[in-house]
């Protein structure tokens, strides 16, 4: 199925309305999940309404959380997330930072008690607009074994950095600090591919393309020791820095019955505290458009961070984003369950969706129309 993103984020915002967020974060959450998707980042995207729904049912995760400041000392925060959605403990802090970032020229905010916050990119590009790098960590469930080990202690432990530019699109970097992230072997699983060998092993310490296997198992470091050296960094500045749990005491997402007591680090730098921003947007351009026309070798091209990312946000844009029929199966069953059937295209379900407009596209339907209650 194919779907235009405005569609798609009011119908995810009406399912977290119905699980008792409030608009805003309702509305929050639905944005940085359609955000992820339109990026081609699907790991992180819509396929993860179900199981943040069934964990606010079960009392895993506070749909009412009152994020809070528990410690300040000038340009560095810590805030408690009261075991909120992750999306919401997450742009709450990067909302502070960017505030401390506008008194003290950085603003750094460290959360405990969180969740799973999705794409990481999400909050670092939250400076953006404010003329400020953005900087996102987070650690996460452990799925990774330390270099040279087989057994799990580290998560993905994802960062994310982004970099405001003036006439070329931003420099986003967005990395696990796994070879990719454990979303990606999800969703593989859920389709039913394999995938590729050096991503993870099973068990038993063995490489593995059967992603249940590989879920069962543990991913793998990008780079080896670097990768998972990195990801050590990472846990010791969103996990143990912040008081939040680390290593294999954070919860898990889909196996775990106990909250994940995640934890994030959030930064955000004034660009006008070194340079005026106008000239450090005319460098970060010029250096776009040097790197960009870098000779490449034969058959490829030259890409900045994000910039893969931002093309495929303007594609998904204009023609909608396309959806796994296994994703768009669990969201119809969670819609009809709740009254909200929203993923029908004409099975005759769907009565409370006004279809405005309707194209085809590469031989698929497409939905341009809003949501209405």
């Amino acid at each position: 199925m194919i779907i235009s993103a405005d569609v798609l984020k009011a119908w995810v915002r009406d399912v977290f309305l119905h699980e008792g967020l409030s608009e805003k974060d309702a509305e929050l959450v639905g944005d940085a999940l359609v955000s992820a998707d339109l990026r081609g980042v699907e790991s992180h995207g819509v396929m993860r309404v179900p199981v943040y729904v069934r964990r606010l049912r079960q009392g895993l995760i506070n749909g009412r959380p009152a994020v809070r400041v528990v410690r300040e000392q000038g340009a560095a925060v810590l805030m408690d997330g009261d075991n909120g959605m992750g999306q919401v403990v997450g742009a709450a802090a990067m909302e502070e930072a960017i505030r401390r970032a506008r008194q003290y020229g950085v603003g750094v905010v460290g959360c405990r008690n969180s969740n799973h916050f999705g794409m990481a990119a999400y909050f670092a590009m939250q400076a953006l607009q404010h003329g400020m790098i953005g900087v996102a960590l987070s650690n996460a469930p452990a799925t990774m074994p330390p270099w040279g080990g087989t057994a799990s202690y580290l998560g993905t432990n994802p960062l994310a950095v982004a970099v405001p530019a003036r006439g070329e699109p931003p420099i986003v970097l967005d990395m696990a600090m796994s070879v990719v992230a454990r979303g990606k072997i999800i969703l593989a699983a859920q389709q039913g591919v394999p995938i590729p060998p050096d991503w993870a092993i099973d068990e038993r310490g063995r490489p593995t393309t059967d992603p249940l296997q590989a879920l069962r198992g543990a991913v793998l470091p990008f780079g080896g020791p670097k990768g998972y050296a990195l990801a050590v960094i990472v846990e010791v500045l969103a996990g143990v820095l912040t008081g939040a749990a680390f290593g294999p005491h954070v919860g898990g997402l889909y196996e775990s019955s106990s909250p994940q007591r995640l934890g994030h680090l959030v930064a955000a730098v004034h660009v006008e505290s070194f340079l005026p921003l106008d000239a450090f947007l005319g460098r970060i351009d010029q250096l776009v458009r040097e790197i960009r026309a870098v000779p490449a070798a034969e058959g490829g091209r030259v890409y900045l961070p994000g910039e893969r990312e931002w093309v495929t946000e303007q594609t998904r844009r204009r023609e909608g984003i396309p959806l796994a029929s296994s994703i768009v199966e669990e969201l119809r069953v969670l819609g009809e369950e709740i009254g909200l059937p929203m993923f029908s295209m004409g099975d005759g379900i769907a009565d409370r969706v006004r279809e405005v407009g309707e194209r085809k596209c590469g031989g698929k339907k497409i939905v341009t129309g809003r949501w209405w209650e």
